[in-house]
């Protein structure tokens, strides 16, 4: 898959979420096989973009070709001003946000909420499009709810404004994340347009990418909660779609390496009072899937300091490698 002149490959992309995809976790899921990921999404309102959490989010130092940005917002003339600051900021590809569900987004009627306002939905696409040099790429659900499922519209209206690769929820916004994705409306919309469109939603492991490929003719996948602690997804969908063949589980000691450089990353990125904090979700998502994982975050999150964190991770994941009951388990 391409977005202008740029080669997804694999076609598996990191989808943006506000709080998680920041640069330490997009170059993590880069290189454990992700060909694409998209930063979490900065607001289009240029009196918050000096605030730290905004400088955070708009560092895109370091990073390999592609870089995505998302942007939000519901005033055409602020959004095609976001896309302006981002590109001069070093965006390659500038995405807008129409499928976030979260209240807050939706009651300033952005996200999922435009989808309620096809004129508005072309008029911003307009002048984004017209504002930046580089590829514009749109991130929808599938309508607003239930009963106005419209995403086949907006991929037309996408389409025709200039947008170079659309990216499909197969939810409506009032589903948010309950439910099941519908795939039978993202291959409605792959029918329907001539641009690339990645089907995003419950794609959960191997053989579930395939079967969303098959039943949508996506051009590329798109996943976002199911790498929450697992960024070695990417790798495992790469090889099952290239080989038919199911890679082992990553071994403890494996995900602890993975973990500790995460960590690093994290504290380099935020400085160490910011990167333990933000770090204690991350050190969450590692273990859920493993029975000490309450005694494992209980003791961890008290953790207030980069090297207690490290040692406490360490010890962790070396315990589970060696088979033996984790301390910080026995300890909560």
């Amino acid at each position: 898959m391409h977005i202008g002149p740029y080669r997804i490959d694999p076609p598996l992309v990191l989808a943006p979420m506000a709080g998680v995809t920041d640069k330490p976790f997009r170059l993590l899921c880069k290189r454990l096989g992700a060909g694409y990921a998209v930063s979490e999404m900065t607001i289009s309102d240029p009196r918050f973009w000096t605030t730290k959490k905004s400088r955070w989010r708009m560092d895109h130092a370091g990073e390999p070709e592609p870089v995505g940005v998302q942007i939000a917002g519901a005033d055409p003339a602020f959004l095609a001003e976001a896309a302006r600051h981002n590109v001069a900021l070093g965006a390659e590809v500038v995405d807008l946000n129409m499928g976030c569900p979260a209240k807050k987004v939706c009651n300033a009627w952005a996200g999922s909420a435009l989808l309620q306002d096809e004129a508005l939905v072309g008029r911003i696409l307009d002048a984004v499009v017209a504002a930046v040099a580089v590829p514009v790429t749109l991130k929808i659900r599938i309508g607003w709810n239930r009963e106005n499922r419209n995403g086949v519209a907006i991929a037309r209206i996408a389409e025709a404004a200039g947008i170079r690769a659309l990216a499909v929820h197969g939810r409506t916004r009032d589903m948010h994340y309950t439910g099941e994705a519908e795939y039978d409306i993202i291959a409605a919309i792959k029918q329907a347009v001539k641009i690339p469109v990645m089907a995003n939603g419950d794609i959960a492991g191997p053989e579930k990418a395939k079967q969303v490929l098959d039943l949508t003719g996506a051009d590329a996948l798109m996943i976002g909660r199911a790498a929450q602690g697992r960024p070695w997804i990417f790798r495992e969908i790469a090889h099952y779609l290239e080989t038919g063949e199911l890679l082992p589980p990553p071994q403890p000691a494996e995900v602890g390496e993975i973990l500790l450089a995460h960590l690093e990353q994290l504290y380099v990125h935020y400085g160490e009072p910011d990167g333990v904090r933000i770090a204690r979700k991350h050190l969450g998502w590692y273990a859920k899937d493993r029975p000490e994982n309450a005694g494992f975050r209980a003791v961890v999150n008290r953790a207030e300091t980069a090297a207690d964190q490290m040692r406490l991770a360490r010890e962790y994941f070396e315990a589970l490698q060696a088979g033996v009951p984790p301390a910080v388990a026995k300890a909560a």
